[in-house]
């Protein structure tokens, strides 16, 4: 029997979640699963435009649970999304990777903002979403920040070996194998690797259904920034496993984009950087966000 998410979330997520406003925009055969949170009352006059949040791969908003409250002490409204095919969201129409997601989250962001622009961040797999969307609709994405994103002809499919969990019938060994893959590509310190860490990714993993991607070891989003001209900005985790002793690489493969504004890392953080650090990415996250004003390149 194949195991099942737990119904009730950890209390951190839970609280966000009473925070929040669920919203529903078309995909596939049902809906894409938005989260908003709007700023106090006293900071809603503030000059900012919304921020939309994009996952990883198997992942779902929770990606960002420790960094949702400061966007919003900022004065933003924010929007985290479970991708299609991820979290509560059903499955694209077709196809299973990143280039088939970009459409319905556009889709979903007209019914949400209309034609107004965002700031797009994207995490990992997101940011290859996040890439082809500001490529394709370029309107609606200010600027874009990637944090630990693949897709950059950079790290290959042997990179990292993570291990199967789903045929194992023992909780216990299920949370071990999660434990080892936290270890092995998202957390650096083994401290970082809590309950919360493990309960998160676990509940994630379960709803992924999105299987068979491929594209995260292509250099599909350098290219895909050649043709991305708003400002794009990178925030990575010095200790990323993917990117370890690549970081010239990684770097001269993100100023593909004409309008590249500089790289971020964040010591003693690994690939969940904003999991793992916190505080330190939600001061970097903040500072590029206020930067002003984002001139596009022609």
């Amino acid at each position: 029997m194949q195991p099942t998410a737990t119904t009730t979330p950890p209390p951190e997520v839970q609280r966000l979640l009473t925070s929040a406003t669920r919203l529903e925009t078309p995909c596939g055969s049902g809906s894409m699963v938005w989260h908003r949170w709007q700023p106090a009352p006293a900071r809603a006059g503030a000059p900012h435009l919304p921020v939309v949040l994009l996952h990883g791969g198997s992942g779902s908003w929770t990606h960002w649970l420790r960094n949702i409250d400061a966007l919003v002490g900022s004065g933003r409204q924010v929007l985290a999304a479970d991708l299609p095919g991820f979290g509560d969201s059903a499955p694209p129409a077709s196809g299973n990777d990143a280039d088939a997601l970009a459409a319905p989250v556009q889709a979903g962001l007209q019914v949400l903002l209309g034609d107004a622009a965002c700031d797009l961040v994207a995490f990992s797999f997101g940011g290859m979403v996040a890439g082809f969307l500001a490529a394709q609709w370029p309107a609606r994405v200010e600027r874009l920040v990637l944090v630990g994103s693949p897709g950059l002809g950079v790290a290959s499919r042997n990179t990292v070996t993570l291990t199967a969990w789903r045929h194992l019938p023992d909780p216990a060994e299920r949370e071990a194998v999660h434990r080892k893959n936290l270890a092995a590509l998202m957390l650096y310190r083994p401290e970082a690797i809590t309950a919360l860490a493990l309960r998160v990714h676990s509940d994630n993993t379960l709803r992924d259904r999105m299987k068979g991607r491929r594209l995260a070891y292509t250099d599909v989003l350098a290219r895909t920034l050649a043709d991305i001209h708003c400002p794009v900005y990178a925030i990575y985790g010095r200790e990323d496993a993917l990117y370890r002793e690549r970081h010239e690489a990684l770097a001269l493969a993100l100023r593909s984009a004409p309008n590249f504004r500089g790289m971020h890392w964040i010591d003693n953080a690994g690939h969940w950087v904003q999991f793992e650090q916190p505080q330190a990415f939600d001061a970097v996250l903040g500072a590029v966000l206020e930067e002003s004003p984002p001139l596009r390149s022609l």
